[in-house]
């Protein structure tokens, strides 16, 4: 019997194979929280390259069961070659209903909240911080997961009263420990990760790592050649597109238009260009 469809996100579609779930990454591109109607292609195969290649290098407990597809779990519709590179088959878990979000840097809506509150969910930061300046040990700031908009930053303390004491610890802990090995192992390659976040799930009574990580979808990636505090630099992600549809006169409110092809490649480019120069690999998907 076909896989079934359970859940699409804005990038990723999951089937139900019985005693396990397929994690299927499309090249859907999302921005200002619409779905673009534009494709970029191969984005999936990045996505999931790199999350895989992060799991072979840290050897962490993780949900990853294999990526060979079976002909009778193809799910109905879709052509086998089309999964190749972009599909992981997992273990079936309980999700950890918080996002466990790891700054290195101040940015995003952690700069908003700073210049508010001189801190980011609870957590104090000194002051003359500005934007997008390193901060001096990384800091652990969680948000709740929303199905629409953005999720919401929340402290440490409502972390533990959603998932208890204990596991909010252990969940730090590992974040932390994941982000710091992660960013010291990009640095030698070129490439801040300014910030993070980590999906765990429980499994057999163990966290474990689940969704994609430390990629440029769920991290912020810069080029260190580019970096100066007090200003965004262009980011290994959807910068492009985000710029292009700032030029347009889409209010945000609608369907946002389609993408030029030369703002689809040079999206496109900007996320190889983050596998190659993280893992060392040439991008073989043509």
């Amino acid at each position: 019997m076909a896989a079934s469809l359970v859940r699409q996100g804005k990038v990723r579609d999951i089937y139900d194979l019985g005693d396990r779930y397929l994690l299927v990454a499309s090249d859907r591109i999302s921005a200002f929280d619409w779905v673009i109607p534009t494709a970029i292609p191969d984005k999936g195969r990045v996505l999931t390259q790199i999350t895989q290649f992060w799991l072979e290098t840290f050897d962490i407990p993780n949900h990853l069961l294999g990526t060979a597809v079976r002909p009778e779990d193809c799910p109905e519709g879709v052509a086998p070659e089309w999964l190749a590179g972009r599909s992981m088959v997992v273990k079936k878990c309980e999700v950890v209903p918080v996002e466990c979000v790891v700054r290195g840097y101040l940015v995003g809506s952690g700069w908003k909240e700073y210049q508010q509150t001189q801190s980011v969910c609870g957590v104090a930061l000194p002051e003359g911080l500005v934007n997008c300046s390193q901060l001096e040990t990384p800091i652990f700031t969680p948000a709740t997961k929303e199905e629409e908009g953005h999720d919401v930053n929340i402290s440490f303390e409502r972390m533990t009263e959603i998932v208890g004491e204990d596991a909010s610890r252990e969940l730090m802990e590992r974040s932390l420990d994941l982000y710091e090995r992660g960013a010291r192992y990009a640095a030698e390659r070129g490439i801040i990760i300014a910030d993070t976040k980590f999906e765990w799930g429980w499994h057999d009574g163990e966290l474990i790592l689940i969704d994609e990580a430390l990629t440029p979808d769920s991290s912020r990636f810069w080029p260190a050649d580019q970096y100066q505090p007090g200003s965004n630099p262009l980011s290994f992600d959807k910068q492009f597109v985000r710029d292009y549809l700032e030029t347009t006169s889409w209010d945000k409110s609608c369907l946002p238009p389609n993408l030029p092809e030369d703002i689809v490649q040079r999206t496109r480019a900007k996320y190889i260009e983050a596998y190659e120069r993280l893992t060392g690999r040439t991008f073989a998907w043509s």
